[in-house]
């Protein structure tokens, strides 16, 4: 086998994206024979001896596809080391690296896709992909339409970005509140609950329903399932236009 790049051959091995692989390197905590790897780094899988945070890299293992409806109150950050709370690792206790596909913050809920497929991870969570998450969203008011064209059009954050356009609509009104449907085409964090807080819409709940053609569906909170080969296929399969990334 040809020598290539480390972080290819860390996400083949099931510890994350390639751009979650680069930052293990950047932390130092990757090494080649011995010698602590850099960005630009390559290897052969093959004759070298590879090692995260001293344990030697299995080999290319079976590839894992896991769907779990997170709850509220879990981080879904599988490599948080230093924070006592409970991760969506621990509620998929399989053996091997695993690790979540587009993160969902510590309140929110719904859909996570937990893999060692690094690739697909690549392919869903880069921007330029533009992939499409769907979202169920309580805020606290009742939105005008002026809100709701804002949120269509890109909102700016506090930090001066501008989101992309998303897709919106009432679902149905919660007391003093609204159910809103989301269609989300890039995942920063916080996104829903900072572009509701500069449009005046405090959001009260968020439950992922969908990461590209996989749903929701049934599942209980904290219930997970394997993907079916089809589910499998489908996110795997043609992938959309490469969209924007620069931001007008």
């Amino acid at each position: 086998m040809a020598a290539e790049r480390l972080q290819k051959i860390l996400a083949k091995a099931g510890f994350g994206s390639r751009r979650s692989c680069e930052e293990l390197i950047f932390a130092g905590r990757v090494k080649i024979n011995g010698q602590v790897a850099v960005i630009g780094s390559k290897a052969d899988p093959a004759i070298d001896s590879i090692q995260v945070d001293g344990q030697k890299i299995p080999k290319q293992p079976a590839q894992v596809y896991v769907a779990l409806n997170k709850p509220p109150g879990v981080i879904s950050d599988v490599e948080t080391h230093d924070d006592p709370r409970p991760t969506v690792r621990d509620l998929v206790q399989i053996p091997g690296h695993i690790f979540s596909v587009g993160r969902l913050d510590y309140e929110s809920e719904g859909l996570i896709l937990l893999t060692n497929d690094g690739d697909l991870a690549n392919q869903l969570t880069h921007p330029r992909y533009g992939h499409e998450k769907e979202y169920r969203v309580l805020v606290a008011v009742r939105p005008d339409e002026r809100q709701l064209e804002a949120w269509r059009h890109g909102v700016v954050l506090e930090d001066g970005y501008k989101t992309w356009p998303a897709q919106v609509r009432i679902e149905s009104n919660a007391g003093k509140g609204t159910w809103l449907r989301v269609i989300l085409r890039e995942g920063r964090k916080r996104q829903i609950r900072e572009m509701g807080k500069q449009m005046g819409m405090p959001v009260v709940r968020i439950i992922r329903i969908r990461i590209g053609g996989l749903l929701l569906g049934d599942l209980k909170a904290r219930e997970w399932r394997y993907l079916t080969p089809e589910e499998v296929r489908l996110l795997k399969g043609p992938r959309p236009k490469p969209a924007r990334t620069k931001k007008d």
